[in-house]
């Protein structure tokens, strides 16, 4: 030990024997959200933790206190509709696959905007002949700071009455290099029954996976600095030009800086300092 101090009070470095002092590893694992809209952002809600309204359980086995149950359901993020439709598939005097506002003129959001929102994937790109393949774009991009790999799943834990007739086509990518809008995907396998969406009820599942399974993470809205704005547009629009865009994964994680993640303080102009702690609201 005291050959150390004299090694560090003449400037000298440890010796290879010493171990290297490190960061102590947070215990939380931060995520932050941003909307890429300037148009109706009051209409898309903050993703939030999933959290079931059953009452109190009356039994110490109940499932309710099963760990792993307790476990899985608390690293579920979701996020709800902002809009309510109704729509159908057909197909014009030309054979073309359309899509058709079953609400008509009292339908709650006008085909102007919901055209600006909603695409039907070419028919030569569906999965299946008889599968039409529709996309919902939402301006939902998230991102990380350290490695985390996030995927969307259908809202299995919600109870449709009328359930979809078909799936969410889910995706999985990593936040920390490639934050893009997200896309609503839906495979409709019935496409002669109507799709309804309804406005505040779950329509996606968020999963973060991380180096350390076992550390939570916290998800909170973030600001959209530059930096940030330099990532997002380094994958912008990539799938236009290449096929296989996982392969410049390891190019956007060369160019993107140290720290993109900057907490946002709502109501107030003013950003997070930088290992200053804040309050915070899980989900």
């Amino acid at each position: 030990m005291f050959d150390s101090l004299r090694r560090f009070f003449r400037g000298g470095a440890p010796s290879q024997s010493e171990p290297v002092q490190q960061e102590p590893e947070r215990r939380f694992v931060d995520v932050g959200w941003i909307l890429d809209t300037d148009k109706a952002r009051f209409i898309w809600a903050d993703p939030r933790r999933v959290k079931r309204g059953d009452p109190p359980p009356k039994h110490a086995k109940s499932v309710n206190y099963c760990p792993a149950v307790l476990d899985h359901e608390a690293r579920l993020y979701e996020v709800t509709c902002p809009i309510d439709l109704r729509l159908r598939f057909a197909r014009n005097d030309k054979g073309q696959p359309v899509l058709v506002n079953a609400d008509g003129e009292n339908s709650a959001i006008r085909n102007k905007h919901l055209n600006s929102m909603l695409a039907l994937v070419s028919e030569k790109e569906w999965r299946h002949p008889g599968r039409p393949v529709l996309q919902l774009i939402t301006p939902y991009i998230f991102i990380s700071d350290e490695p985390v790999y996030m995927t969307q799943l259908p809202p299995f834990m919600h109870y449709q009455p009328m359930p979809w007739p078909g799936t969410i086509i889910g995706g999985r990518l990593p936040i920390h290099v490639w934050p893009r809008p997200m896309m609503w995907a839906f495979e409709w396998y019935e496409p002669q029954k109507e799709l309804v969406l309804k406005r505040g009820e779950p329509w996606f599942y968020l999963r973060f996976e991380t180096r350390d399974p076992t550390r939570p993470v916290r998800v909170f809205e973030a600001e959209r600095t530059p930096a940030l704005d330099d990532q997002i547009k380094g994958a912008s629009a990539v799938s236009n030009y290449v096929d296989q865009t996982f392969s410049l994964f390891k190019v956007a994680e060369q160019r993107r800086p140290p720290k993109l993640l900057v907490r946002k303080l709502r109501g107030d102009s003013g950003s997070v300092e930088e290992g200053k702690e804040c309050p915070f609201q899980e989900g």
